[in-house]
């Protein structure tokens, strides 16, 4: 994983595109990317997986961008995410159970 952050941080530098990437542009890329995601899924959901997989990447990849653009370890804000959400919803009252952690 941290590899491919590397490519990901290099092929912006290369382009010199980091001075585009605030934060606020690269949340409005995520919702934009997220769109055309959900766009996939509009009508019914009989979808083109390799469109889905595009868009999904480019969520990824915005994601990366603004992780380092607010200086964040992306892997350990997931890790700690994780973590936080093991403790909301403990397997014994979550597993096969969609409901919030707030009505467990």
């Amino acid at each position: 994983m941290e590899e491919l952050i590397k490519r990901i941080l290099s092929f912006r530098d290369q382009r010199d595109w980091k001075q585009f990437h605030t934060p606020e542009n690269l949340s409005k890329s995520i919702m934009i990317e997220a769109a055309e995601l959900l766009e996939n899924f509009q009508w019914d959901n009989n979808f083109d997986k390799e469109k889905v997989m595009e868009e999904l990447a480019d969520i990824m990849i915005y994601c990366v961008l603004m992780a380092d653009s607010v200086n964040v370890d992306i892997i350990k804000i997931m890790e700690d995410k994780l973590r936080k959400n093991s403790e909301k919803y403990p397997i014994e009252k979550a597993k096969g159970n969609s409901r919030k952690y707030t009505e467990f």
